[in-house]
């Protein structure tokens, strides 16, 4: 994308045409200087390339297997066994995550295919691996050494040697063999059911007056108006999805998406969830656990599911009352509205009712905040504070290969050093077939290599951001602007990684930590001095966010925050409801699970629906959506450490910190250790419970979680 002639924060943003732009190769000799190396993938351009790419990782990782398992058991090693197995781990993820980007990115449906067939290859592999009786016969002659390792050496053994017995090692092999078998079939299951989210498409046509209230920006979008009096509202979408819901004033429009979104993948996803369901079961079961949140959970701050389903649990009970009393206040406006005195609000009428209620008891309209974050001008105001606090540069460096026309690449630099830390691509509009939701994806990772040199991460963020249309630019909601904040955080978290294993490095620590430090981002958007240096109406560069509309949408956040947070406890909920404790052999339903616990922890919802088949968190955070909450009780604490310091959210000392504690570090020590390093005191749960309106009066009332106690 062009970035166009600006002025931000004191900084000349020029338009640089291709020929200007710097390439990767001018920043070898400051990597050579710091003994760093840089990567940009050389992209597969044939469904044939990209089988042979992986074909040939898998064989280079065998013949590493090989020559570990080949090793006199006497002589083995820490560098031959356990850091031998990280290393060609490592080299075969490359090949892996280049198809992940494949499949979730190409323009052409049988490269996205090729990708797809890959990633299933790749992980048919992977858990192979775990079973390989010459190599574990190899490391266990190397922990009967009873070796004396310390730091991250220490800490990598102890988890490998962990994993093992998670993988079942020790079992008699027959059992053993059925849960690899197990284990293969739901990484390939659960390729499939990623891949039915991603090919759900809904079309849903509306008239003009079905969709009164939509903002004008909304019809004038590309590809909504399809005929006379006839617009196109594809469900699958997330931004035209939230924009009707809204928006629309018609609760039948309303309810007719609702319906539609909420039950996307039906068909073929239903049977797939059910299938990933038993097979977590049958492997939890088979490995001596009692359920698949309890496998989950052991390697994760919160040690069991009990221990997550209690912390959700009290956070339901302690958010009942403002989440009643907000719900009320919602109906009200609905009974007005349809003169219903019995109005009840449903899962189609809370976005619209709190939208409503935002314009007119708070006087926010979110439509008219569009006009303050063009796309570009907001990325650069991200840029320029992030830049600021801690430490970096970027440089927008020309591709060599591209997969879209506006694909863009920057470099990161350490300020001080010039020493370059890595790169990320960004992909930031919707089209067919591409990922339709907002993620960072690590294409290169962080590694120190045997050479003593450091390989430097490459990572891609895959957005769907309004796009430009008509002679207007892509006009970001406020909301979309924090995503962009806490989406970029995960890319800084896995480009100034120092961790030695690649295991470690960047985001790659427990789940129920992994988004703290990007929700915790998520906070600049919402302070006035941030705002103010980058926050603008594009059609009057001088005309600001008035001060007091920041306050109302910050008053606005918090008055609405019961319904907000009850949404994610429900999610958490149904998401260990699925996974807990079930009798092998009994009956199995996702919906049939799930929608009652959205119903009874959220809103009234249509028993039609499947929210589940298109609830993407169910592969990969299965047994793990608690730690969006677990996370942002940490994020609510670490934020005070920015809100208390000289310069708040710009205060580059308290970035620097943040870098150097907790990004830097990744999970190369445990991350306990690296929060109350950067709090400087141990974890409290207090910020996060008057976060959300919840605080406890009465220790004994604080959910179970982050706490005052070390954990």
């Amino acid at each position: 994308m062009k970035i166009y002639m600006s002025i931000l924060c004191g900084i000349a943003v020029v338009d640089l045409s291709a020929a200007e732009m710097k390439t990767v190769n001018d920043f070898r000799a400051a990597a050579d200087k710091a003994r760093a190396v840089l990567t940009v993938p050389d992209w597969e351009q044939t469904p044939d390339a990209v089988d042979a790419m992986m074909k040939s990782a898998i064989d280079k990782a065998n013949k590493a297997l090989d020559a570990i398992g080949a090793q006199d058991l006497s002589k083995v090693t820490f560098k031959s066994t356990v850091v031998a197995l990280d290393d060609l781990g490592y080299e075969a993820s490359l090949a892996a995550n280049k198809a992940q980007i494949i499949k979730e990115t190409n323009t052409n449906e049988a490269m996205r295919t090729a990708g797809e067939n890959a990633v299933k290859v790749f992980q048919d592999w992977a858990v192979g691996v775990d079973y390989r009786e010459d190599v574990y016969k190899a490391m266990k002659a190397f922990a009967a050494t009873k070796p004396k390792l310390s730091g991250e050496d220490k800490k990598l053994f102890d988890e490998t040697m962990r994993d093992y017995r998670r993988a079942g090692l020790d079992l008699p092999p027959e059992k053993k063999k059925e849960v690899e078998q197990l284990r293969k079939d739901l990484a390939r299951v659960g390729t499939d059911f990623d891949s039915n989210i991603v090919k759900a498409q809904a079309p849903v046509v509306f008239t003009k007056a079905e969709l009164d209230g939509c903002p004008e920006s909304f019809f004038a979008s590309p590809g909504i108006k399809t005929g006379d009096d006839a617009y196109t509202v594809m469900a699958n979408v997330t931004w035209q999805f939230i924009a009707v819901q809204e928006n629309a004033k018609s609760e039948a429009t309303r309810k007719k998406l609702y319906v539609i979104h909420d039950s996307l993948a039906k068909d073929t996803n239903r049977a797939v969830l059910n299938q990933m369901l038993d097979l977590r079961n049958k492997i939890a079961l088979r490995l001596g656990y009692k359920s698949w949140d309890d496998f989950q959970t052991e390697v994760r701050l919160a040690k069991s599911g009990a221990g997550a389903k209690s912390y959700i649990d009290n956070l339901i009970t302690g958010t009942q009352p403002k989440f009643a009393a907000e719900v009320a206040e919602l109906q009200k406006m609905k009974a007005a509205d349809t003169g219903d005195a019995n109005a009840k609000i449903g899962v189609w009428d809370w976005r619209y009712y709190d939208n409503q209620l935002v314009k007119q008891k708070y006087a926010v309209d979110k439509e008219e905040l569009r006009n303050f974050f063009p796309f570009q001008k907001a990325l650069e105001g991200m840029f320029h504070i992030y830049q600021s606090i801690f430490g970096l540069r970027f440089d927008q460096i020309t591709p060599p290969q591209k997969w879209i026309d506006d694909l863009q690449l920057y470099m990161v630099s350490d300020a001080a050093t010039n020493e370059p830390l890595g790169m990320f691509y960004l992909d930031m509009f919707p089209r067919e077939g591409k990922y339709n939701h907002f993620a960072e994806f690590e294409i290169v990772g962080g590694k120190l290599l045997g050479d003593g040199k450091y390989q430097r991460p490459t990572v891609a963020l895959l957005c769907n951001f309004p796009p430009p249309s008509g002679d207007k630019p892509s006009l970001m909601t406020h909301q979309d602007v924090e995503t962009l904040f806490h989406e970029f955080g995960h890319a800084l978290h896995t480009i100034t990684t120092r961790a030695h294993y690649h295991r470690f490095a960047g985001t790659n620590v427990p789940l129920d930590f992994v988004e703290a430090p990007s929700q915790m981002l998520q906070n600049w958007v919402w302070d006035k001095k941030v705002l103010d240096t980058f926050a603008a109406d594009y059609r009057d560069p001088s005309k600001k966010i008035p001060a007091e509309t920041i306050q109302k949408m910050n008053d606005a956040k918090k008055a609405t925050a019961g319904i907000f947070y009850r949404r994610q406890f429900a999610f958490a909920s149904l998401d260990l409801g699925m996974h807990d404790a079930h009798p092998e052999g009994a009956h199995w339903d996702c919906v049939e699970i799930s929608n009652p616990i959205l119903e009874k922890v959220f809103l009234p919802i249509d028993p039609s629906t499947t929210f589940v088949t298109y609830f993407g968190h169910m592969n990969g955070y299965d047994a793990g959506y608690y730690g969006y909450a677990w996370a942002d009780a940490i994020a609510a604490d670490m934020a005070t450490v920015f809100e208390k310091a000289k310069d708040g959210y710009q205060d580059k000392q308290a970035g620097m910190k943040l870098r150097n504690e907790i990004y830097a570090q990744g999970d190369s020590r445990d991350v306990t250790v690296s929060i109350e390093k950067f709090l400087g005191r141990k974890q409290s749960v207090q910020p996060f419970l008057e976060k959300i309106g919840a605080a406890a009066t009465d220790k004994k009332e604080k959910p179970a979680g982050p706490s005052n106690e070390s954990r």
